[in-house]
Order: structure tokens, then C-alpha cells, then sequence
């Protein structure tokens, strides 16, 4: 099977909003399998991570690690997500999204408990590792189960908010930590980590499995639960379902071409991370005005989440990619340039807006190339993809300090923005109906 038949199989049906055999559903959002089972509990998880980010490095200096090893422990989480990227979507595919979920809170939990205990750096090192692998297996199954259960009309909207969970969690966890921290010590904030990761998996497992995943065979598992025929018969389309070096082979062409974008947007992403901090500190901004901006990027960048999901499902998915991208780059362009708080936090409010707007883009158009059978693995190979670009991001401004010229990294990871804006504009017309409004017409004008 090809990639090109694998998504276009779908395509009638999907431009017109329908699912063959299943009811027309409400909104999602207004969806308790959506909302309680999957949107609650990423804004749960990602509240963990949150809290944890700002006192890793302060706690391995306190168990003893140099700055630069204090730096290598932080780099575990994202470390920890790439390596299990792609064993997540064979997992998911194995037991389940909704099984891969309730893991993947006790795994995360796990992770935190053992950092809060950690006597030295090395074994905090273990756990911020088991916390990104976690935080992947998690991201990944909420994501199968929200593209199999989510209708195509609606599935930006869907995934817009569920990136507006982690966006609005990692903004509140550094506010959850310092509150933790005015009572107790840093690893009483390992602990409440913890916590929102066990309550993650607690609110998937109080939610009723939904009937939409039982035929859906990219998540074999998910009805192992029933008894009987049915029972019997979900095990056997498990046990048919691909292995991922099939999926990798059957789209290799969707993901060599698409890939691309999938990358330079992971870039750039990632590269906004690091561009205010260093500049600021460049400018000899003190620690608590840098903080400020970069709260303030955070807080713009949470605003607009469900209104670019709106527009991707009524107008297309690349009236919000390319401008987003496009927008996200200038303003990070705009970095070197500023000399002073103000002009640096307009450059912020920019790039926050730029973020903010391509709220959930690359995870819907994830949802809409995905195949129907090995969904999962498809998509864990896509999230590695733009993992990858969101680690390579910071590098590259990191090589332009390292090179001599700070202000020549941050441009050179800037115009990964408009280049992943054109990579979009120029492939996804050819693997996403979704992609405008003209692609769709097209297929409804071919439909029988």
C-alpha cells in the first residue's frame, strides 16, 4: 500500500465530515472521552513537567553536579523523549492508547519519585530520562486516541486545545513549584510532580472507554477488556497489527517530503526556548527581568489556541501553518536587533503570537496523513521527527555563541520560520485533503 492511497483512501469521507457507521457526534470539546479522558489529564501531566523544569539544575547542584553536568541532567528529558518516540508508538499499537496512557502516568510518577530520592547525580540523571519517556509515551497515546476518536471536522479544534493543555500546564507548573517551594524543600517538588502524574492516570482510568477505539485497529489492545467474540476478534486484529519498520516502509515517501517541514518547525520551536534567555543575558538583563519576558512570550502564546484550530478546520490547515511560522521566524529575527527590555519584550509578545497561533498544527496534520491501520507507529515516527528539530534547534544558536557571534545563530535558527513555512505551502497540498479549502473541494468534485 502506498502513502499517497493510504491517506487518500479516506479522503472523500473525511472532506465531507463523516465517519461511515458511527453517529454524527456533538462537539468534542463537549465530550467527556475527550475532555476528561485526554485533555484533563495532559494538563495534569504537563503541569509535572512544568513544575520540574526550573529546579532541575538548581537540585543536581545540590546533589553534587557540576553546571555543566547540572546542564547534561536537563538535557535527560529530551533526551529520554526521542529515545522513546518510536518504542511508544509500537507500545501504544501493542496495548492501546488508553493502557499506554495509565503506563505512562505511573511510569512518569514513578520518574519523579525517583528524582525527588536520588542521592547523587547519576541516578537523578535515570529518572529525568524515565520522566521524557514517559512524557513521550503519554503525548503519543492522547494523540492516537484523540485522532481516532476525534470526527475530521472538529480535529483541529481537538488538537489545537490539547497543545493549549501543555502550553497553559508549562506556563502554571513554574508558579505550582515556587508555590511548593515557600513550604518545603526542592525535592517536596519532585513529590507533587508526582502527583499530577498519578492524577493524570487516575483521570484516565475513571473515564469509560470510549466505543469509537474498539475498531479502530491501529490501537490494538484497546478492547481487550470485552469477553466473548468480540473479544476474541480484537485480539486477532492485534495480533495482524504491522510492525514499524512496515509503517516506516509502506510511507517512507510521506515521510522523507512532509518530514521536512516536520523538522525546520521543530527547529525553530525549539530555538525560541533558548533566544530570550541568552539575548537577554547578552544585554545584561538581570535574572528576574529575562524571567519576566519570558513569562510574558508564555502567556501570549497561550491565547490563541482554539481560534487557530477554528480557522485550520474551516479555512485549512495551511492558513495557519505558514503565517504562523512565518511570523514566529521574524520575530525571533527581530532579537539581534533589540538593545534594550522594551524593544526585547515587543520581539517576545511576537514570538509568543507566532507560537500561540500554530497551536497543534503539526499534531493535526499528524492526525490527518496518519493510515488507518498502524496509526500509532506512524505517529511515533512522526513525533521523532519533530523532536529531533526541536533538539537541534537549540544547538544551532548555540553554535553561532560558540562561533563568536550569538546574533548569527539566532538568525540562522530564525530562518528555519519562513523555511518551514514554505515546505508546508509546498508539500502538504499533495498529501493532506485538509490542507485548503480548494484541496478539499477537489476531492468532493472527484467523489462518486
Amino acid at each position: 500500500m502506498s502513502d499517497r492511497s493510504s491517506s487518500d483512501s479516506r479522503a472523500p469521507v473525511e472532506a465531507a465530515g463523516e465517519t461511515p457507521g458511527r453517529p454524527r457526534p456533538r462537539h468534542p470539546l463537549a465530550d467527556p472521552h475527550i475532555l476528561v479522558g485526554a485533555l484533563l489529564p495532559a494538563l495534569l501531566f504537563s503541569l509535572g513537567v512544568g513544575a520540574m523544569l526550573p529546579v532541575i539544575a538548581s537540585f543536581a547542584v545540590e546533589r553534587g553536579a557540576s553546571l555543566a553536568t547540572a546542564g547534561a541532567i536537563a538535557a535527560m528529558l529530551p533526551v529520554g523523549q526521542i529515545l522513546a518516540d518510536m518504542p511508544a508508538g509500537s507500545l501504544t499499537a501493542r496495548i492501546g492508547d488508553r493502557r499506554a496512557m495509565l503506563l505512562a502516568g505511573l511510569l512518569g510518577a514513578l520518574g519523579f519519585l525517583g528524582a525527588a530520592l536520588s542521592p547523587g547525580p547519576l541516578p537523578l540523571a535515570a529518572a529525568v530520562l524515565l520522566v521524557g519517556g514517559a512524557n513521550a509515551v503519554f503525548h503519543l497515546a492522547r494523540h492516537a486516541h484523540l485522532t481516532a476518536v476525534t470526527p475530521p471536522q472538529h480535529r483541529a479544534r481537538v488538537l489545537s486545545t490539547l497543545g493549549g493543555m501543555n502550553r497553559i500546564g508549562q506556563f502554571l507548573g513554574p508558579f505550582l513549584g515556587a508555590a511548593v517551594l515557600l513550604v518545603g524543600e526542592l525535592p517536596l517538588v519532585f513529590v507533587v510532580a508526582a502527583v499530577t502524574a498519578l492524577a493524570a492516570s487516575a483521570t484516565v482510568a475513571m473515564t469509560r472507554e470510549d466505543p469509537r477505539t474498539v475498531d479502530d485497529d491501529g490501537a490494538a489492545g484497546v478492547g481487550a477488556a470485552q469477553s466473548g467474540r468480540a473479544g476474541r476478534a480484537q485480539s486477532a486484529e492485534a495480533s495482524r497489527a504491522p510492525r514499524m519498520l512496515e509503517v516506516l516502509r509502506d510511507h517512507r515517501r510521506l515521510l522523507m517530503t512532509l518530514g521536512v517541514p516536520v523538522l525546520l518547525v521543530g527547529s525553530v520551536r525549539g530555538a525560541r526556548q533558548q533566544v530570550l534567555p541568552l539575548w537577554g543575558e547578552h544585554l545584561g538583563l538581570d535574572p528576574a527581568t529575562i524571567s519576566l519576558l519570558f513569562g510574558l512570550a508564555a502567556g501570549v502564546d497561550m491565547l490563541l489556541f482554539y481560534p487557530a484550530g477554528k480557522i485550520m478546520d474551516r479555512m485549512g490547515r495551511l492558513w495557519i501553518g505558514v503565517p504562523s511560522m512565518t511570523l514566529l521566524g521574524l520575530a525571533m529575527a527581530l532579537v539581534p536587533l533589540t538593545s534594550g527590555e522594551s524593544q526585547l519584550a515587543a520581539a517576545a509578545v511576537l514570538m509568543g503570537l507566532g507560537n500561540g497561533l500554530g497551536s497543534g498544527i503539526m499534531m493535526t496534520i499528524a492526525s490527518d496523513v496518519a493510515p488507518e491501520r498502524g496509526r500509532p507507529q506512524f505517529l511515533g515516527a512522526w513525533r521523532l521527527l519533530q523532536d529531533v528539530g526541536v533538539a537541534s534547534g537549540p544547538l544551532i544558536v548555540s553554535a553561532g555563541a560558540a562561533l563568536g557571534s550569538l546574533a548569527a545563530g539566532i538568525w540562522t535558527a530564525a530562518a528555519m520560520g519562513p523555511a518551514g513555512a514554505a515546505a508546508l505551502r509546498r508539500w502538504l497540498p499533495r498529501w493532506s485533503i485538509h490542507a485548503t479549502r480548494a484541496t478539499r473541494r477537489r476531492v468532493e468534485q472527484s467523489a462518486p
